[in-house]
């Protein structure tokens, strides 16, 4: 009998946690499917009649308030934020948890003091020193920023997962006449994946949903971030729900999508560091 209420508990709490998660999305989408008039009228009629839906706030997004160019330069930022990141932080996780040098056990400890600081702390100097040297309102000034940001973090999780693996591998490698980057790239890469694909969606992430920097650093509207440039159309007063709707559903559905693509893997990367070898 306790068995049987412990499990309607956990089913309730399940579905309750589903319902807080999903019906923000789902009100999202249908609030920029249905026609604004329609929802005007009865804000709280969320289920979708035959033929009431039209994805037109979408193409008005997306060409008459050039979303595709937005669009664009996020995936522009995160691309280069992800690679740079990644190359990066393999090589500084592979060298703490390997090799063997003065100062290597407190780095390994302070990774991630940075986090000890809030942006906002950092962005008015940031400000100043951008402008200094021309890179504000610039895409690759941001890639900057958003590289301190993320590199800790992802430093961290490889060098957990580079702790599991077995060395002798590695010293194999060595032995057969492999450089260090050839056992890096051959070996250590290949059996790091789950960690590796985990630091990329923690990357992509936080470089595609960022909006400090992006609102402190971009002033041309051509170099607007998905973030920077949902906020000008918000600041339209001729703008409708729908379009915001419309422009929040474009900007969250890829990393939806992403995350549901890579999401065993991201669990697998996640938990792997915390199991001693």
């Amino acid at each position: 009998m306790e068995s049987a209420t412990l499990n309607t508990l956990h089913v309730l709490g399940l579905m309750v946690l589903i319902f807080l998660v999903a019906f923000p999305f789902y009100w999202m989408i249908i609030a920029s499917l249905k026609p604004l008039i329609i929802m005007a009228m009865n804000p709280l009629d969320l289920w979708p009649q035959p033929g009431e839906l039209t994805l037109r706030a979408y193409k008005e997004v997306w060409f008459q308030f050039r979303f595709w160019r937005f669009f664009v330069n996020s995936a522009y930022v995160s691309s280069l934020t992800v690679l740079f990141t990644v190359a990066l932080a393999t090589l500084a996780a592979y060298s703490i948890a390997r090799l063997r040098f003065r100062g290597r056990a407190f780095l390994s400890r302070s990774i991630l003091m940075i986090y000890m600081f809030p942006a906002i702390v950092i962005a008015v100097p940031l400000y100043a020193l951008f402008t200094k040297f021309g890179l504000r309102n610039d895409l690759h000034g941001l890639v900057l920023v958003y590289l301190a940001q993320t590199l800790p973090v992802a430093i961290y999780m490889l060098y957990s997962y580079f702790k599991t693996l077995p060395p002798d591998l590695e010293e194999a490698g060595l032995i057969d006449g492999c450089s260090r980057f050839g056992v890096i790239w051959r070996i250590t890469v290949p059996l790091s994946l789950p960690a590796m694909i985990s630091v990329v969606l923690y990357t992509f992430m936080i470089a595609w949903n960022e909006f400090l920097f992006a609102f402190l650093f971009l002033d041309s509207p051509s170099r607007f971030t998905l973030s920077r440039g949902i906020m000008q159309i918000a600041d339209n007063i001729n703008v409708s729900q729908q379009l915001l709707m419309a422009a929040a559903v474009i900007a969250t559905l890829p990393i939806v999508i992403l995350f549901l693509m890579l999401e065993k893997y991201l669990v697998k990367g996640l938990t792997a560091g915390g199991v001693k070898g």
